[in-house]
């Protein structure tokens, strides 16, 4: 009997089982020598939230500034026609594009965020003195909202977590400002929507007697703003009512405290986590 069958069969073998080891060994960048071939199930995302912007600036501006300047986001979507996406930053790198920022007892949040920014105007002031934001193209939301889905599933980010620069930092930032369609996303399931049914009833209620400014802070810092709690309609509880209109109701974001607002409060966080 040949011995060549044996010898083919035990050499092949011994081919996929070095295969096999090799593949579980590799190295850091830096060279040193590491083996892969366990897995730990008890991991997840690094990823906590994703954070919305308007870039202010035209296309070119827009992507200068973004890969160039100090600041940087992890996707641009531009205004051409149609609208690209283009990745800036890798999603397990860190992009300098949340700043000083806080939601929900969480600070600084670049090294838990992925960020999208769409090139937008922005704002101008118009002739009577007030401000005038750009609007976003369709096609820009309609290239947007497949790009936040498919970043939401792959790292699981809560519905509430998906936020405006504005949500974040307040007192600073107002992007992706009044004409960003967060009601199309509450619509589609992506974020909490309020029911105005709900709204309405409520509304009624705080026409006949509207809380005080603690009321307003308390709930504002429960849905996850930065506020402190000064028993007074002072500038930066002002600033963070309007951010909270911005989103909630961008018919009027003037920051003032009144039943709509109230009612919509009690509402969003009622459906929060």
């Amino acid at each position: 009997m040949s011995l060549r069958p044996i010898r083919r069969i035990v050499g092949a073998a011994f081919v996929a089982a070095a295969a096999l080891l090799a593949g579980c060994a590799t190295t850091t960048p830096g060279g040193v020598p590491i083996d892969t071939s366990v897995t730990a199930i008890g991991q997840d995302s690094r990823v906590e939230f994703l954070i919305l912007h308007y870039t202010a600036l035209d296309m070119a501006d827009s992507l200068k500034e973004l890969s160039r300047g100090g600041v940087s986001a992890h996707y641009l979507v531009t205004d051409e026609n149609p609208p690209r996406i283009m990745r800036l930053v890798r999603e397990r790198r860190r992009a300098w594009q949340a700043g000083v920022s806080y939601w929900r007892g969480n600070a600084m949040l670049n090294s838990s965020s992925i960020g999208i920014e769409i090139v937008n105007r922005g704002w101008t002031i118009g002739p009577d003195g007030q401000r005038v934001y750009a609007p976003y193209s369709e096609a820009q939301i309609d290239t947007l909202i497949p790009l936040i889905r498919d970043i939401v599933e792959r790292h699981q980010i809560q519905p509430d977590r998906i936020l405006g620069h504005s949500d974040i930092a307040p007192q600073r930032k107002q992007d992706p400002g009044p004409l960003f369609p967060w009601k199309r996303l509450g619509e589609l399931g992506i974020i909490p929507w309020p029911d105005p049914t709900q709204v309405a009833g409520l509304e009624t209620v705080y026409a006949a007697a509207l809380p005080d400014a603690t009321w307003f802070q308390q709930q504002l810092a429960r849905l996850g703003f930065q506020i402190t709690e000064t028993g007074e309609f002072d500038e930066p509880t002002r600033n963070v009512i309007a951010a909270f209109q911005m989103k909630y109701r961008p018919a009027r974001y003037d920051g003032q405290a009144d039943p709509e607002t109230a009612a919509l409060l009690q509402v969003v966080n009622s459906i929060s986590p």
